[in-house]
Formats: structure tokens, C-alpha cells, sequence
């Protein structure tokens, strides 16, 4: 019990920035609800003073302010009655309209500002989150927890938590009603309300389920779409499009049969509540009828009662609608709070210091590294003296990526400690570091903008003469003015509209203008024909000036003339030393380049 609710706590703690609003809004349902149970209750001088000139006859004691005020009615004529209620119930319905108005509008603005503020939260997490978690995460999943499972919160707070507040203060004047005029046949009718809560609570577990594992399903087709549409060359050239419709049928079929036990669960609350609430109706109306039949109370207050009774079903049935929302919604607020709850990998020190800039040396002391328990480095003990051009070469899988993400701190040893002029990178803050590095890999990352944004990614400060010298050291220049709006050409999603090399000396130019002493190389040429090589290669060149250089590197060509190579095997450092000295050492390093040499 206590675990349900928190769970509504939880949900409900979004609306705490707007609790003011809210305020506003509940006491403006909490008026509306008196208004319907004022506008029901001129069922009593209409019916019998009205269009029968009857007395008004309530069977039970009335405070004096109440009994003279019937007396009064009882007093006036007809007609002269007919026309004070006319004006006063046209004076009721605008201002219960305008109200109703009111308190939907702040209702629905406070729900929408919830899913920007819970939308903002969720991607300001994830981009918070480290590395390892995107290596987890399915990309179709996060879309889905970012842009769907906040609707779902939204649904509950503008229209689910409206329907419990303004139905239920209307369950509570209407029972007051009812108990009012007769309490002995209100406390029997009210006998048979358990008999609408329980289908209420029971199918609204399952729907908290089921909607649970739509999610998840919502989360599959998302992730299926953004494989297929990134992968789209592949699926083309392997011919697998029918392959990829089947498997979308497959999972949008087990979507479309979740949602509709969803919906079958949801729709069966209405006949249920309504079947009951009529069997109640009728068991009144017999017993009440006696009572107005025996002249013990007037046909306009039973009237009032008999439609104060049946105007409980509406409320339940909403409100009953409204949980099934909530349930929906808790589960939704579950995956949110999975990913609001989760504690990055890579964190600063509460007292983290600046690095200030490199110009010594990085060190790795006895580094050791495991992913999923699997070793990829191990022992590593290296020094790498400022102003150095190093490579980093090895077999596939030896670690040689991975060295370089544990310089970017994008993930952190499980034993040892890498220093940058003495300072331990865990001991500094992860702005200070990462501003002093520059990478450019081999799978390059554009963004879907102009040239000019791309480019100054490395630096958004930089002006557009920074922005040209940048892309002519980065040999990107004479193709950037040949494009329709030159820099502010938009090169498309993941820079498409430009070849390989183009993109390639983009991430260079963005990687230069970001002017860090340090700069990380990730096989930048691999995948890139000969020509393309050469123009990228002679770019990287200028790049590397004046900078500490750690490459890694697949074609071995590429680092004849680094300082020092260090070769990989196995996650271990099994050779060191210049070109020449690895290849009179006769050892992996030559047996490596020996093979690409024949292969040319």
C-alpha cells in the first residue's frame, strides 16, 4: 500500500513548481462542483411550485435560515418564481462555464509545462549519462522515454487529476445531498458503492501493467524504425527490405494487441459502473416513490435526490476513466524515473580543480580496463612527453580505441590512474580536460546543420575568418565555397550530402578550431579510399603542429614518421619504439606490416 503511494507522490511531484496554478485551478473545480449541485437543486421550486403550485416538502429538520428561505418560496407566486429562476439559472451556467473554462485551461497549460519540463529533464540526464550507458541502451528506447512516456504523465495530470478533483468534490455535494434529505435511504443506496470501487481498483492493476509492456513494445518499434532508416544502404544492398517489413509487422502487431486489452479493460469499467449505478437508481426510485406517493416528501425533493443519485455515476465513471490514466501514467513515471535515478559512471569529485594547460607529460601508471568483465587493457604503463606524435597500433581488438577513451575520460580504469602534468584526470573537472583534447574518428559524427555550425562545434565562439582559416588547414576549404551557400550549406543528417573525405576534413577543421594541445586520432583515415587518403592525411598533418599527437592507426604507412610507435596485443604493450627500431626488432610490429605491404 505504502509503495502505491509513493508511487503517486511521485507523479504528483512534478506539479510542485506550479502548486500555485494548481491551487487555482482545484478551487475553481471545487466552485464549479457547487454550481452543479445549485443548478440541480432548482429541480425543487420548478417542480412544485412552478408547474404545480405544491408546497415544498423536505422531510427533515432545516436550520431556520434554510426554512424560512423555502417558506419564502412557498410564498411567491408562480410566475414571478419562473422569472427569478430564469435569470438565475442563465447567470449560473455563464459563470459555471466560464469557469470550467478557466480551470481546464491552467489544467491542460500546467500538464503541458510538466511534459516540457519532464522532456528537458530526461534529455538533460542522458546527456549527462556516461558512455557506457548509450552502449546499453537501445537508441529507439531513449527516443521513446524522452517523447512518449511524458505524454502519458501529462494525460494524468491535465485530465486525470481534473476528473479525481472535479468529480470527486462533485460525489461529495451530491451525497451530502442525498444525505441531507433522507439519511436512512441515502446510507442504503450508498450500501452498493463498493460494489462500483472494486472493478475500479482491479482493472486498474492490470492497466498499470499492460501499459507497462506497451512501452516496452512502443520502445521496440522505435528502435526498429531508427535501425532501419540509419541502416538504410544496407538494407538496400543486402536486399532485406521485406525482411525488415516483416519484422516491423511483427512488432507493430504485438503492439496493436496490447493496446487493445488495454483498451477492452478500460472500456468495461463503463457498463460495469453504469449497470450498477442504475441498480441502485431503481431500488430508490420504488422506495422514494412510496414516500412522495404517502405526501411525506414533495415530487421536487425527491426529484433533487433521485438526480442527485443518478448524477454519481457520471463521477465514478470518470473517475474510474481518470485511473485507469493514472495507472498508465505510474507506469510511465516508472521508465522516467529509471533513467532520472541513474547515477552517471564517470562523475566529478565535489571539489574537483581546473586542469590548467597541458605542458608536460601524460602518464598511465599500471592502467588496467575491463568492459563487461572482459580485459582490454592490462597493465599499461606508459609516458607520453608533451609536443610527441604517438601511435597506437594492433591487431583488431587489441584496446587501441579504447586507450584514447580513457585519455577523453570516457571511461575510467578499474585499476592504476592516468595523469596529465601530475594531476590524476578523476581529480579534475571533466570541462578542463575535455577542452584541452581534440578528436577526430573514424566513424565522423556531423550534425544535421550549415558547414559553419559544424565546423564551430569545436569552438561556438569562433568568428567566421576562424571558421575559414580553421577549414582551409583541414584542406576543406575549396570544396566548402564550391557548395550552393558555402559555409552555410546544410550538409544533411550525419553530414550525407557530403562524400567521405569531405566529411572527414570537417571533423578535422572542427577538431582545429577548437585549438587543444592535446589531439586523439581514431584511425581518421581507415575508411577512405587512396585519393581521399592523401588530401585527409596531408590535413591531419597540418592539424598536428604544435600539438601532442596520439594516433591510432590501421594502416601502418601512416606512422612511419611518429616519434614512437606502441604496438598492442592483447590489451598489453609488447613493443615500443620508432619504425625502424620495431622493424629490426623482427617482432608483431613487423610481422603486422609486412602483411599490409604484401596486400598492396
Amino acid at each position: 500500500m505504502s509503495k502505491n503511494i509513493n508511487e503517486y507522490l511521485k507523479v504528483l511531484k512534478f506539479i510542485k513548481p506550479y502548486r500555485g496554478l494548481f491551487v487555482i485551478a482545484a478551487l475553481l473545480m471545487l466552485l464549479s462542483s457547487i454550481f452543479d449541485g445549485v443548478s440541480l437543486s432548482m429541480i425543487i421550486p420548478l417542480a412544485d411550485k412552478v408547474l404545480t403550485n405544491k408546497k415544498i416538502i423536505i422531510p427533515v429538520k432545516l436550520p431556520y435560515f434554510l426554512e424560512r428561505f423555502i417558506q419564502n418560496i412557498n410564498y411567491t407566486e408562480p410566475l414571478k418564481l419562473l422569472n427569478i429562476l430564469s435569470i438565475f439559472i442563465l447567470v449560473l451556467f455563464l459563470l459555471k462555464g466560464l469557469i470550467n473554462f478557466l480551470q481546464s485551461y491552467i489544467m491542460s497549460d500546467i500538464g503541458q509545462r510538466i511534459m516540457r519540463d519532464v522532456r528537458m529533464k530526461l534529455y538533460a540526464k542522458i546527456q549527462e549519462l556516461s558512455l557506457d550507458y548509450f552502449t546499453r541502451a537501445r537508441s529507439g528506447e531513449i527516443v521513446s522515454r524522452i517523447f512518449n512516456d511524458p505524454g502519458y504523465l501529462e494525460n494524468a495530470l491535465s485530465y486525470a487529476l481534473t476528473d479525481f478533483i472535479y468529480e470527486g468534490s462533485k460525489v461529495v455535494i451530491f451525497t451530502f445531498l442525498i444525505f441531507f434529505i433522507n439519511f436512512r435511504l441515502a446510507f442504503v443506496s450508498l450500501v452498493i458503492l463498493p460494489l462500483v470501487i472494486y472493478p475500479i481498483i482491479r482493472i486498474g492493476k492490470l492497466l498499470k501493467k499492460i501499459s507497462k509492456l506497451r512501452q516496452e513494445k512502443l520502445a521496440d518499434i522505435n528502435t526498429l524504425v531508427v535501425e532501419t532508416i540509419t541502416g538504410a544502404k544496407i538494407v538496400k544492398a543486402f536486399c532485406r527490405e521485406n525482411h525488415e517489413i516483416g519484422r516491423f509487422h511483427q512488432h507493430n502487431y504485438g503492439f496493436y494487441k496490447i493496446t487493445m486489452k488495454s483498451i477492452k479493460r478500460a472500456l468495461l469499467l463503463n457498463p460495469i459502473t453504469e449497470f450498477i449505478g442504475v441498480l441502485a437508481g431503481v431500488f430508490i426510485f420504488v422506495w422514494a416513490g412510496k414516500e412522495v406517493i404517502a405526501e411525506r416528501m414533495s415530487f421536487g425533493v425527491f426529484g433533487l435526490f433521485l438526480g442527485s443519485l443518478l448524477s454519481l455515476l457520471r463521477p465514478f465513471k470518470k473517475i474510474s476513466q481518470a485511473n485507469a490514466l493514472f495507472q498508465q501514467a505510474l507506469a510511465a513515471n516508472n521508465r522516467i524515473y529509471e533513467v532520472l535515478e541513474l547515477k552517471p559512471s564517470i562523475y566529478e569529485i565535489p571539489q574537483a580543480k581546473e586542469l590548467l594547460f597541458f605542458k608536460k607529460e601524460i602518464v598511465f601508471e599500471d592502467v588496467w580496463f575491463s568492459y563487461n568483465h572482459a580485459p582490454v587493457l592490462r597493465e599499461i604503463n606508459l609516458k607520453i612527453k608533451a609536443g610527441e606524435v604517438i601511435a597506437i597500433v594492433g591487431a583488431s581488438g587489441a584496446g587501441k580505441s579504447t586507450f584514447l577513451e580513457l585519455i577523453l575520460r570516457l571511461y575510467d580504469p578499474q585499476k592504476g590512474r592516468i595523469l596529465i602534468d601530475g594531476c590524476d584526470i578523476k581529480e579534475v573537472s571533466l570541462l578542463s580536460l575535455r577542452r584541452q583534447i581534440g578528436i577526430v574518428t573514424q566513424d565522423t559524427i556531423l550534425f544535421n546543420d550549415t558547414v559553419r555550425a559544424n565546423i564551430a562545434y569545436g569552438n561556438p565562439r569562433a568568428t567566421l575568418d576562424e571558421i575559414e582559416e580553421a577549414a582551409r588547414k583541414a584542406n576543406a576549404l575549396d570544396f566548402i565555397t564550391k557548395l550552393p551557400l558555402r559555409f552555410d550549406t546544410i550538409i544533411g543528417e550525419r553530414g550525407m550530402s557530403l562524400s567521405g573525405g569531405e566529411r572527414q576534413r570537417i571533423a578535422i577543421a572542427r577538431a582545429i578550431i577548437k585549438n587543444p594541445p592535446i589531439l586523439l586520432l581514431d584511425e581518421a583515415t581507415s575508411q577512405l579510399d587512396s585519393a581521399s587518403e592523401r588530401i585527409v592525411q596531408q590535413a591531419l598533418e597540418k592539424a598536428m603542429i604544435g600539438r601532442t599527437v596520439i594516433m591510432v592507426a590501421h594502416r601502418l604507412s601512416t606512422v612511419r614518421n611518429c616519434n614512437r610507435i606502441i604496438v598492442l596485443d592483447k590489451g598489453r604493450i609488447v613493443e615500443e619504439g620508432t619504425h625502424q627500431q620495431l622493424i629490426e626488432n623482427n617482432g608483431l610490429y613487423k610481422r603486422l606490416y609486412m602483411m599490409q605491404e604484401c596486400l598492396i
